[in-house]
Protein backbone atom coordinates (compact mmCIF):
# COMPACT_ATOMS: atom_id res chain seq x y z
CA UNK A 1 0.00 0.00 0.00
CA UNK A 2 0.83 3.74 -0.51
CA UNK A 3 1.47 4.86 2.31
CA UNK A 4 0.93 8.86 2.86
CA UNK A 5 3.99 11.21 2.19
CA UNK A 6 4.77 12.97 5.72
CA UNK A 7 4.26 16.53 4.86
CA UNK A 8 6.55 19.20 6.79
CA UNK A 9 4.51 21.80 8.51
CA UNK A 10 7.02 24.30 8.24
CA UNK A 11 9.05 25.06 4.51
CA UNK A 12 8.53 24.01 1.65
CA UNK A 13 5.20 21.46 1.69
CA UNK A 14 5.33 20.29 -2.12
CA UNK A 15 7.00 16.98 -3.58
CA UNK A 16 9.12 16.07 -6.49
CA UNK A 17 6.14 14.84 -8.13
CA UNK A 18 4.03 17.95 -8.18
CA UNK A 19 7.15 19.94 -9.18
CA UNK A 20 7.82 17.99 -12.10
CA UNK A 21 4.18 17.89 -13.02
CA UNK A 22 4.21 21.60 -12.94
CA UNK A 23 7.36 23.16 -13.68
CA UNK A 24 6.19 26.88 -13.55
CA UNK A 25 3.60 26.24 -10.41
CA UNK A 26 6.37 28.61 -8.46
CA UNK A 27 5.47 31.58 -10.38
CA UNK A 28 3.24 34.57 -9.60
CA UNK A 29 -0.01 35.29 -11.37
CA UNK A 30 0.40 37.28 -14.86
CA UNK A 31 -0.47 40.67 -13.19
CA UNK A 32 2.06 40.79 -10.47
CA UNK A 33 5.14 39.41 -13.21
CA UNK A 34 3.57 42.03 -15.14
CA UNK A 35 3.78 44.61 -12.78
CA UNK A 36 7.53 43.35 -11.73
CA UNK A 37 8.86 43.91 -14.60
CA UNK A 38 6.71 48.08 -15.06
CA UNK A 39 9.00 48.46 -11.75
CA UNK A 40 12.12 47.53 -13.08
CA UNK A 41 11.48 49.00 -16.64
CA UNK A 42 10.37 52.62 -15.23
CA UNK A 43 13.13 52.29 -12.31
CA UNK A 44 15.52 55.83 -12.78
CA UNK A 45 18.24 57.57 -11.45
CA UNK A 46 16.56 60.95 -9.90
CA UNK A 47 18.37 63.84 -9.54
CA UNK A 48 15.45 66.26 -8.71
CA UNK A 49 13.40 65.60 -5.62
CA UNK A 50 10.55 67.28 -3.32
CA UNK A 51 11.58 68.44 0.19
CA UNK A 52 8.66 66.35 2.02
CA UNK A 53 8.87 64.00 4.78
CA UNK A 54 8.81 60.50 3.51
CA UNK A 55 6.18 58.48 6.21
CA UNK A 56 8.17 56.24 8.65
CA UNK A 57 6.38 53.23 7.77
CA UNK A 58 6.98 53.38 3.77
CA UNK A 59 10.72 54.16 4.47
CA UNK A 60 10.80 51.41 6.47
CA UNK A 61 9.30 48.76 3.66
CA UNK A 62 12.31 50.55 1.87
CA UNK A 63 14.69 49.30 3.76
CA UNK A 64 12.91 46.21 4.81
CA UNK A 65 13.42 45.33 0.87
CA UNK A 66 17.19 46.35 0.89
CA UNK A 67 17.46 43.84 3.88
CA UNK A 68 15.88 40.89 1.70
CA UNK A 69 18.41 40.92 -0.59
CA UNK A 70 20.88 37.74 -1.82
CA UNK A 71 24.05 37.67 0.20
CA UNK A 72 26.75 35.10 -0.48
CA UNK A 73 27.16 32.89 2.47
CA UNK A 74 23.86 34.77 4.29
CA UNK A 75 26.50 36.89 5.26
CA UNK A 76 24.03 39.89 5.22
CA UNK A 77 27.47 42.21 4.99
CA UNK A 78 25.07 45.53 4.41
CA UNK A 79 24.89 48.43 6.90
CA UNK A 80 22.01 51.27 5.76
CA UNK A 81 23.38 54.45 7.27
CA UNK A 82 20.25 57.08 7.14
CA UNK A 83 21.55 60.41 7.06
CA UNK A 84 19.03 63.25 7.73
CA UNK A 85 21.49 66.07 9.04
CA UNK A 86 21.82 69.20 6.70
CA UNK A 87 25.37 69.87 7.36
CA UNK A 88 26.49 66.71 7.06
CA UNK A 89 24.36 66.32 3.57
CA UNK A 90 26.24 69.85 2.63
CA UNK A 91 29.36 68.43 3.44
CA UNK A 92 28.37 65.36 0.66
CA UNK A 93 27.02 67.45 -1.36
CA UNK A 94 30.50 70.11 -1.60
CA UNK A 95 32.59 66.39 -1.88
CA UNK A 96 30.94 65.24 -5.02
CA UNK A 97 30.73 68.98 -6.56
CA UNK A 98 34.32 68.94 -6.04
CA UNK A 99 34.88 65.29 -7.72
CA UNK A 100 32.60 66.74 -10.35
CA UNK A 101 34.31 69.68 -11.68
CA UNK A 102 37.84 67.30 -11.38
CA UNK A 103 36.07 64.64 -13.81
CA UNK A 104 35.27 67.97 -16.09
CA UNK A 105 38.48 68.94 -16.30
CA UNK A 106 39.75 65.70 -17.60
CA UNK A 107 38.11 66.02 -20.51
CA UNK A 108 37.90 67.76 -23.98
CA UNK A 109 35.92 70.93 -23.89
CA UNK A 110 32.59 69.99 -25.17
CA UNK A 111 32.58 66.76 -23.29
CA UNK A 112 33.16 68.92 -20.17
CA UNK A 113 30.26 71.67 -20.85
CA UNK A 114 28.02 68.79 -21.46
CA UNK A 115 29.27 67.37 -18.46
CA UNK A 116 28.65 70.24 -15.96
CA UNK A 117 24.90 70.70 -17.72
CA UNK A 118 24.50 68.07 -16.19
CA UNK A 119 22.73 67.48 -12.27
CA UNK A 120 24.64 64.35 -11.26
CA UNK A 121 23.20 64.68 -7.62
CA UNK A 122 20.37 65.67 -5.29
CA UNK A 123 22.18 65.18 -2.38
CA UNK A 124 21.19 68.86 -0.56
CA UNK A 125 17.17 68.08 -1.72
CA UNK A 126 16.57 64.54 -1.00
CA UNK A 127 14.69 64.24 2.81
CA UNK A 128 16.97 61.55 3.13
CA UNK A 129 20.65 60.38 1.97
CA UNK A 130 21.31 56.53 2.64
CA UNK A 131 24.41 55.27 2.71
CA UNK A 132 25.13 51.38 1.67
CA UNK A 133 28.39 50.37 3.43
CA UNK A 134 29.78 46.84 3.41
CA UNK A 135 31.22 45.58 6.76
CA UNK A 136 33.96 43.59 5.09
CA UNK A 137 35.65 42.90 8.54
CA UNK A 138 34.95 39.12 8.26
CA UNK A 139 37.80 37.16 6.96
CA UNK A 140 36.65 36.07 3.35
CA UNK A 141 37.46 32.37 4.56
CA UNK A 142 35.13 32.65 7.09
CA UNK A 143 32.10 33.46 4.95
CA UNK A 144 30.94 30.29 2.29
CA UNK A 145 31.06 31.45 -1.14
CA UNK A 146 34.21 34.40 -0.46
CA UNK A 147 37.48 32.39 0.15
CA UNK A 148 37.13 32.07 -4.15
CA UNK A 149 35.63 35.45 -4.57
CA UNK A 150 36.64 37.61 -1.91
CA UNK A 151 34.76 40.76 -3.34
CA UNK A 152 30.97 38.74 -3.63
CA UNK A 153 30.13 40.92 -0.16
CA UNK A 154 30.23 44.34 -2.27
CA UNK A 155 27.98 42.18 -5.04
CA UNK A 156 25.59 41.43 -2.20
CA UNK A 157 25.88 45.23 -1.09
CA UNK A 158 25.06 45.99 -4.70
CA UNK A 159 21.68 43.78 -4.73
CA UNK A 160 20.60 45.08 -1.73
CA UNK A 161 20.88 48.93 -3.61
CA UNK A 162 18.69 47.22 -6.44
CA UNK A 163 15.91 45.61 -3.95
CA UNK A 164 15.50 49.31 -2.31
CA UNK A 165 15.70 51.25 -5.88
CA UNK A 166 13.19 48.77 -7.02
CA UNK A 167 10.61 48.68 -3.45
CA UNK A 168 11.18 52.98 -3.79
CA UNK A 169 9.73 52.99 -7.35
CA UNK A 170 7.09 50.91 -6.77
CA UNK A 171 6.16 53.31 -3.66
CA UNK A 172 6.64 55.94 -5.87
CA UNK A 173 9.56 57.07 -4.81
CA UNK A 174 13.11 58.52 -5.91
CA UNK A 175 16.37 57.08 -5.98
CA UNK A 176 19.84 58.34 -7.11
CA UNK A 177 23.02 56.72 -6.58
CA UNK A 178 25.80 59.17 -6.59
CA UNK A 179 29.43 57.84 -6.56
CA UNK A 180 31.21 61.36 -6.83
CA UNK A 181 33.70 60.56 -3.97
CA UNK A 182 36.47 59.36 -2.88
CA UNK A 183 35.57 56.26 -0.76
CA UNK A 184 38.07 57.45 2.17
CA UNK A 185 36.73 61.21 2.12
CA UNK A 186 32.81 59.43 2.47
CA UNK A 187 34.13 56.98 4.95
CA UNK A 188 35.47 59.54 6.82
CA UNK A 189 32.79 62.03 6.85
CA UNK A 190 30.55 59.47 8.05
CA UNK A 191 32.77 57.69 10.92
CA UNK A 192 33.22 54.20 9.33
CA UNK A 193 35.95 51.88 11.06
CA UNK A 194 38.44 50.76 9.26
CA UNK A 195 37.34 47.30 7.19
CA UNK A 196 33.80 49.09 6.50
CA UNK A 197 33.48 50.52 3.29
CA UNK A 198 30.55 52.34 1.10
CA UNK A 199 29.09 52.15 -2.17
CA UNK A 200 28.28 55.31 -2.13
CA UNK A 201 25.61 57.71 -1.41
CA UNK A 202 21.59 57.14 -2.66
CA UNK A 203 18.98 59.96 -2.44
CA UNK A 204 15.49 59.12 -1.41
CA UNK A 205 12.72 61.18 -1.01
CA UNK A 206 9.38 62.22 -3.65
CA UNK A 207 10.66 62.59 -7.07
CA UNK A 208 10.50 66.40 -8.30
CA UNK A 209 10.89 64.95 -11.75
CA UNK A 210 9.17 61.51 -13.53
CA UNK A 211 11.58 60.97 -16.55
CA UNK A 212 10.36 58.56 -19.28
CA UNK A 213 13.81 57.25 -20.07
CA UNK A 214 16.92 57.24 -18.41
CA UNK A 215 18.60 60.74 -17.68
CA UNK A 216 22.02 60.21 -19.63
CA UNK A 217 19.96 58.84 -22.52
CA UNK A 218 17.52 61.26 -22.77
CA UNK A 219 20.45 64.15 -22.73
CA UNK A 220 22.13 62.15 -25.42
CA UNK A 221 25.01 61.03 -23.31
CA UNK A 222 25.01 57.31 -24.17
CA UNK A 223 21.94 54.70 -25.34
CA UNK A 224 20.94 51.47 -24.31
CA UNK A 225 22.65 48.72 -26.08
CA UNK A 226 20.55 46.00 -27.57
CA UNK A 227 19.79 42.88 -25.23
CA UNK A 228 21.71 40.92 -28.46
CA UNK A 229 24.96 42.59 -27.73
CA UNK A 230 25.50 42.00 -24.60
CA UNK A 231 23.77 38.12 -23.87
CA UNK A 232 26.99 35.88 -25.31
CA UNK A 233 26.86 32.20 -25.53
CA UNK A 234 29.17 29.30 -24.16
CA UNK A 235 32.16 31.45 -24.20
CA UNK A 236 33.55 34.73 -24.92
CA UNK A 237 34.20 35.81 -28.78
CA UNK A 238 37.56 35.52 -30.03
CA UNK A 239 39.61 38.33 -29.63
CA UNK A 240 39.32 39.92 -32.79
CA UNK A 241 35.05 40.67 -32.22
CA UNK A 242 35.42 44.23 -31.73
CA UNK A 243 34.99 45.09 -27.69
CA UNK A 244 31.73 46.70 -26.30
CA UNK A 245 31.31 50.52 -26.57
CA UNK A 246 32.90 52.12 -23.34
CA UNK A 247 30.21 53.97 -21.47
CA UNK A 248 32.70 55.45 -18.81
CA UNK A 249 32.74 59.18 -20.51
CA UNK A 250 33.08 60.57 -17.05
CA UNK A 251 31.15 62.29 -15.78
CA UNK A 252 17.58 73.43 4.03
CA UNK A 253 16.09 71.62 1.37
CA UNK A 254 12.81 73.34 1.33
CA UNK A 255 14.59 76.83 0.82
CA UNK A 256 16.64 75.12 -1.62
CA UNK A 257 13.76 73.27 -3.46
CA UNK A 258 11.20 76.56 -3.11
CA UNK A 259 14.25 78.69 -4.95
CA UNK A 260 14.21 76.19 -7.50
CA UNK A 261 10.56 75.97 -7.96
CA UNK A 262 10.01 79.68 -8.35
CA UNK A 263 12.69 79.72 -11.02
CA UNK A 264 10.98 76.81 -13.22
CA UNK A 265 8.08 78.70 -13.09
CA UNK A 266 9.89 81.98 -15.31
CA UNK A 267 9.08 81.69 -19.12
CA UNK A 268 12.65 80.27 -19.93
CA UNK A 269 14.21 77.01 -20.22
CA UNK A 270 14.95 75.33 -16.97
CA UNK A 271 18.58 75.91 -15.86
CA UNK A 272 19.27 78.23 -19.10
CA UNK A 273 21.42 80.70 -17.35
CA UNK A 274 23.87 77.75 -16.72
CA UNK A 275 26.41 78.49 -14.27
CA UNK A 276 24.65 81.56 -12.91
CA UNK A 277 21.59 80.22 -12.11
CA UNK A 278 23.49 77.47 -9.58
CA UNK A 279 24.96 80.78 -8.19
CA UNK A 280 21.41 82.32 -7.99
CA UNK A 281 19.76 79.43 -6.50
CA UNK A 282 22.95 79.75 -3.61
CA UNK A 283 21.78 83.03 -3.16
CA UNK A 284 18.38 83.42 -3.52
CA UNK A 285 17.89 80.17 -1.08
CA UNK A 286 20.10 81.82 1.45
CA UNK A 287 18.02 84.65 1.24
CA UNK A 288 20.87 87.12 0.48
CA UNK A 289 18.73 88.65 -2.52
CA UNK A 290 17.55 91.42 -1.02
CA UNK A 291 21.01 93.59 -0.11
CA UNK A 292 22.54 95.84 0.73
CA UNK A 293 25.86 94.52 -0.81
CA UNK A 294 29.59 94.77 0.24
CA UNK A 295 32.98 95.06 -0.48
CA UNK A 296 35.44 93.94 2.38
CA UNK A 297 38.56 94.90 1.10
CA UNK A 298 41.49 94.17 3.23
CA UNK A 299 45.26 94.62 3.66
CA UNK A 300 47.74 93.14 4.62
CA UNK A 301 51.74 93.59 4.63
CA UNK A 302 54.41 90.58 4.42
CA UNK A 303 57.70 90.75 5.58
CA UNK A 304 58.31 87.91 2.59
CA UNK A 305 58.85 90.73 0.14
CA UNK A 306 62.25 91.21 1.25
CA UNK A 307 63.48 88.10 -0.53
CA UNK A 308 62.63 89.91 -3.77
CA UNK A 309 59.20 88.52 -4.52
CA UNK A 310 57.53 90.43 -5.97
CA UNK A 311 57.70 93.40 -8.80
CA UNK A 312 56.34 95.67 -6.57
CA UNK A 313 57.80 98.07 -3.59
CA UNK A 314 55.95 97.08 -0.26
CA UNK A 315 54.86 100.81 -0.12
CA UNK A 316 52.13 99.76 -3.02
CA UNK A 317 50.31 98.50 -0.49
CA UNK A 318 49.99 101.71 1.71
CA UNK A 319 49.48 103.65 -2.02
CA UNK A 320 46.47 101.75 -2.91
CA UNK A 321 44.92 101.79 0.73
CA UNK A 322 44.86 104.92 0.69
CA UNK A 323 43.38 105.45 -3.03
CA UNK A 324 40.75 102.96 -1.48
CA UNK A 325 40.00 105.37 1.15
CA UNK A 326 39.73 108.06 -1.27
CA UNK A 327 37.72 106.58 -3.23
CA UNK A 328 40.45 106.37 -6.18
CA UNK A 329 41.48 102.81 -6.85
CA UNK A 330 40.77 99.97 -8.60
CA UNK A 331 38.53 98.41 -5.52
CA UNK A 332 36.93 101.73 -4.80
CA UNK A 333 35.88 101.98 -8.21
CA UNK A 334 34.60 98.56 -8.74
CA UNK A 335 32.65 98.72 -5.40
CA UNK A 336 31.02 102.43 -6.83
CA UNK A 337 30.10 100.77 -10.41
CA UNK A 338 28.80 97.37 -8.59
CA UNK A 339 26.53 99.53 -6.07
CA UNK A 340 28.76 97.45 -3.32
CA UNK A 341 29.54 100.01 0.04
CA UNK A 342 33.22 99.55 0.75
CA UNK A 343 34.70 98.68 3.89
CA UNK A 344 38.50 99.12 4.29
CA UNK A 345 40.16 97.24 7.00
CA UNK A 346 43.96 97.36 7.32
CA UNK A 347 44.76 94.16 9.19
CA UNK A 348 49.04 94.97 10.10
CA UNK A 349 51.80 93.38 8.89
CA UNK A 350 53.13 89.81 9.27
CA UNK A 351 56.00 89.16 12.48
CA UNK A 352 57.75 86.93 10.17
CA UNK A 353 59.23 86.57 6.91
CA UNK A 354 57.56 82.51 6.44
CA UNK A 355 60.83 81.02 4.98
CA UNK A 356 63.13 81.96 8.98
CA UNK A 357 60.00 82.72 10.92
CA UNK A 358 56.31 81.95 11.12
CA UNK A 359 53.95 84.69 9.95
CA UNK A 360 52.05 84.91 13.42
CA UNK A 361 51.58 83.84 16.78
CA UNK A 362 48.59 82.10 17.45
CA UNK A 363 47.14 84.28 19.48
CA UNK A 364 47.24 87.06 16.48
CA UNK A 365 45.47 84.33 14.19
CA UNK A 366 43.05 84.09 16.72
CA UNK A 367 42.48 87.81 17.40
CA UNK A 368 42.47 88.45 13.19
CA UNK A 369 39.87 85.42 12.56
CA UNK A 370 37.16 87.00 15.41
CA UNK A 371 38.08 90.71 13.68
CA UNK A 372 37.10 89.72 10.42
CA UNK A 373 33.88 87.45 12.00
CA UNK A 374 32.62 90.77 12.91
CA UNK A 375 33.00 92.40 9.99
CA UNK A 376 31.24 89.50 8.04
CA UNK A 377 28.50 89.35 10.73
CA UNK A 378 28.11 92.82 10.47
CA UNK A 379 28.04 93.24 7.12
CA UNK A 380 26.36 89.67 5.84
CA UNK A 381 22.88 89.64 6.57
CA UNK A 382 20.29 89.52 3.72
CA UNK A 383 22.95 90.79 1.24
CA UNK A 384 26.54 89.86 -1.12
CA UNK A 385 29.69 90.57 0.21
CA UNK A 386 32.48 90.70 -2.13
CA UNK A 387 35.70 89.66 -0.57
CA UNK A 388 38.81 91.75 -1.96
CA UNK A 389 42.25 91.63 -0.56
CA UNK A 390 45.55 94.20 -1.13
CA UNK A 391 49.31 93.30 -0.45
CA UNK A 392 52.38 93.45 -1.87
CA UNK A 393 53.89 89.78 -1.61
CA UNK A 394 50.80 88.07 -0.49
CA UNK A 395 50.37 85.72 -3.93
CA UNK A 396 53.85 84.28 -2.50
CA UNK A 397 51.77 84.11 0.82
CA UNK A 398 48.20 82.01 -0.88
CA UNK A 399 50.64 79.92 -2.71
CA UNK A 400 52.63 78.56 0.09
CA UNK A 401 49.18 78.37 2.53
CA UNK A 402 47.79 76.63 -1.20
CA UNK A 403 50.60 74.07 -1.17
CA UNK A 404 50.19 73.30 2.72
CA UNK A 405 46.84 72.97 2.94
CA UNK A 406 45.88 70.98 -0.48
CA UNK A 407 49.80 69.00 -0.33
CA UNK A 408 51.38 70.46 -3.16
CA UNK A 409 54.34 71.30 -4.41
CA UNK A 410 55.93 75.07 -5.31
CA UNK A 411 56.48 74.30 -8.61
CA UNK A 412 52.83 73.17 -8.82
CA UNK A 413 51.32 76.43 -7.01
CA UNK A 414 53.62 80.15 -7.63
CA UNK A 415 52.10 81.67 -10.74
CA UNK A 416 54.10 84.42 -12.10
CA UNK A 417 52.29 87.08 -9.94
CA UNK A 418 51.63 90.90 -11.32
CA UNK A 419 54.67 92.38 -13.57
CA UNK A 420 57.03 89.85 -12.36
CA UNK A 421 59.41 87.99 -14.87
CA UNK A 422 61.02 85.23 -14.69
CA UNK A 423 63.85 86.05 -11.67
CA UNK A 424 61.54 86.80 -9.60
CA UNK A 425 59.12 83.38 -10.47
CA UNK A 426 62.20 81.73 -9.36
CA UNK A 427 62.69 83.60 -6.29
CA UNK A 428 59.37 83.24 -5.40
CA UNK A 429 59.30 79.11 -6.02
CA UNK A 430 62.56 78.78 -3.86
CA UNK A 431 61.08 80.82 -0.97
CA UNK A 432 57.67 79.15 -1.37
CA UNK A 433 59.39 75.77 -1.34
CA UNK A 434 61.54 76.88 1.65
CA UNK A 435 58.80 78.38 3.81
CA UNK A 436 57.00 75.19 3.22
CA UNK A 437 60.06 72.79 3.98
CA UNK A 438 60.51 74.87 7.26
CA UNK A 439 57.28 74.78 8.76
CA UNK A 440 56.79 70.74 7.73
CA UNK A 441 60.08 70.35 9.82
CA UNK A 442 58.30 72.68 13.04
CA UNK A 443 54.75 71.49 12.44
CA UNK A 444 54.48 67.52 10.45
CA UNK A 445 50.71 66.74 10.12
CA UNK A 446 49.59 69.61 12.40
CA UNK A 447 50.26 71.97 9.02
CA UNK A 448 46.93 70.72 7.51
CA UNK A 449 45.24 72.33 9.78
CA UNK A 450 43.96 75.50 9.26
CA UNK A 451 45.27 78.04 12.42
CA UNK A 452 48.53 76.32 12.59
CA UNK A 453 48.89 77.25 8.27
CA UNK A 454 47.77 80.59 9.11
CA UNK A 455 50.45 81.14 12.02
CA UNK A 456 53.12 79.53 9.94
CA UNK A 457 52.84 80.75 6.44
CA UNK A 458 49.94 83.26 6.23
CA UNK A 459 49.38 86.85 6.71
CA UNK A 460 46.91 89.41 8.78
CA UNK A 461 44.50 89.91 5.97
CA UNK A 462 44.46 86.11 5.38
CA UNK A 463 42.81 85.73 8.88
CA UNK A 464 40.61 88.63 8.12
CA UNK A 465 39.11 87.10 5.12
CA UNK A 466 38.83 83.59 6.78
CA UNK A 467 36.79 84.96 9.63
CA UNK A 468 34.80 87.30 7.42
CA UNK A 469 33.76 84.04 5.46
CA UNK A 470 32.24 82.40 8.97
CA UNK A 471 31.01 85.78 9.78
CA UNK A 472 28.95 86.19 6.80
CA UNK A 473 27.89 82.38 6.52
CA UNK A 474 26.66 82.99 10.23
CA UNK A 475 24.44 85.74 9.63
CA UNK A 476 22.98 84.16 5.89
CA UNK A 477 24.67 86.52 3.53
CA UNK A 478 26.68 84.93 0.51
CA UNK A 479 30.30 85.52 -0.07
CA UNK A 480 31.41 86.25 -3.38
CA UNK A 481 34.99 85.75 -3.78
CA UNK A 482 37.51 87.27 -5.91
CA UNK A 483 41.31 85.39 -6.53
CA UNK A 484 43.52 82.50 -5.11
CA UNK A 485 43.83 84.86 -1.76
CA UNK A 486 40.32 84.64 -1.35
CA UNK A 487 39.83 81.57 -2.31
CA UNK A 488 42.50 79.87 0.07
CA UNK A 489 40.79 81.86 2.91
CA UNK A 490 37.59 80.63 2.48
CA UNK A 491 39.16 77.15 1.81
CA UNK A 492 40.56 77.44 5.36
CA UNK A 493 37.00 78.75 6.88
CA UNK A 494 35.36 75.88 5.28
CA UNK A 495 38.25 73.46 6.86
CA UNK A 496 37.34 75.10 10.60
CA UNK A 497 33.43 75.42 9.84
CA UNK A 498 32.70 73.05 6.86
CA UNK A 499 28.88 74.49 6.77
CA UNK A 500 30.15 77.87 5.41
CA UNK A 501 31.02 76.25 2.33
CA UNK A 502 27.00 76.89 1.70
CA UNK A 503 27.46 80.61 1.95
CA UNK A 504 30.41 80.88 -1.29
CA UNK A 505 30.06 81.90 -4.75
CA UNK A 506 33.20 82.03 -7.12
CA UNK A 507 33.26 85.53 -8.45
CA UNK A 508 36.21 84.45 -10.95
CA UNK A 509 38.94 82.37 -11.57
CA UNK A 510 42.15 84.01 -11.95
CA UNK A 511 45.16 83.52 -13.62
CA UNK A 512 47.18 82.30 -10.45
CA UNK A 513 47.88 78.21 -11.21
CA UNK A 514 46.25 77.05 -7.96
CA UNK A 515 42.84 78.90 -7.87
CA UNK A 516 41.65 76.18 -9.70
CA UNK A 517 43.07 73.39 -7.63
CA UNK A 518 41.15 75.63 -4.41
CA UNK A 519 37.62 76.28 -6.19
CA UNK A 520 37.99 72.96 -7.27
CA UNK A 521 38.10 71.85 -3.16
CA UNK A 522 35.46 74.33 -2.35
CA UNK A 523 33.38 72.64 -4.99
CA UNK A 524 32.65 75.86 -7.05
CA UNK A 525 32.53 76.89 -10.64
CA UNK A 526 33.46 80.29 -11.50
CA UNK A 527 31.47 82.91 -13.06
CA UNK A 528 34.13 84.69 -14.51
CA UNK A 529 37.23 83.74 -16.54
CA UNK A 530 39.17 86.84 -17.60
CA UNK A 531 42.58 86.02 -16.51
CA UNK A 532 42.14 88.98 -14.10
CA UNK A 533 45.59 89.89 -12.15
CA UNK A 534 43.58 93.05 -10.44
CA UNK A 535 43.58 91.88 -7.07
CA UNK A 536 41.45 94.11 -4.61
CA UNK A 537 38.23 92.31 -5.11
CA UNK A 538 37.35 93.58 -8.77
CA UNK A 539 36.51 89.96 -9.91
CA UNK A 540 33.96 90.05 -7.00
CA UNK A 541 32.58 93.18 -7.16
CA UNK A 542 32.20 92.52 -11.54
CA UNK A 543 30.47 89.13 -10.55
CA UNK A 544 27.95 91.06 -8.10
CA UNK A 545 26.53 92.83 -10.90
CA UNK A 546 26.63 89.60 -12.79
CA UNK A 547 24.70 88.24 -9.94
CA UNK A 548 22.33 91.22 -9.29
CA UNK A 549 21.47 90.84 -13.29
CA UNK A 550 20.67 87.60 -13.30
CA UNK A 551 18.85 88.37 -9.98
CA UNK A 552 16.71 90.67 -11.82
CA UNK A 553 16.05 88.30 -14.47
CA UNK A 554 14.28 85.69 -12.41
CA UNK A 555 12.31 88.84 -10.98
CA UNK A 556 10.98 90.59 -13.95
CA UNK A 557 10.77 87.69 -16.85
CA UNK A 558 7.31 86.37 -17.12
CA UNK A 559 5.91 83.31 -15.22
CA UNK A 560 4.58 80.53 -16.47
CA UNK A 561 1.25 78.79 -14.69
CA UNK A 562 2.13 76.34 -11.80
Amino acid sequence: MAWPRPVPLVGDQTSAAERAADVDGWAFPVEAREALHAVIGARRDVRRYRPDPVPDEVLTRVLGAAHAAPSVGHSQPWRFLVVTERETRERAARMADEHRLAQARQLEPEAARRLLDLQLEGIREAPYGIVVACDRRTPAAGVLGRATFPDADLWSCACAIENLWLAARAEGLGVGWVTLFEPADLAALLGLPDGVVTLGWLCLGWPDERPPAPGLERAGWSRRQPLAEVVLRERWPGEDRPSPPSRLRAPDPYAVVTTRDRADLLLTPPGSLGVLDRALDRVEAAGAASGPDSLLLVAGRHPVTAHGVSAFAPSVTDDVLAASLAGESAAAVAARSADLRLHVVDAGASSGDLLIRDALDPDRVAGLLGLGRSWGVRLGAGGLVALGEVGIGNTTVAAALTAAVLGDSAEEVVGLGAGADTDVWDRKRRVVAGALARAAAAYGDRLTKPTVALAALGGPEFCVLAGAVLGVAESGGVVVLDGLATGIAALLAVRLEPGSAAYLVAGQRSSEPAHAGVLEQLGLEPLLDLRLRAGEGVGAALAVSLLRSGLRLRHETGRTAP
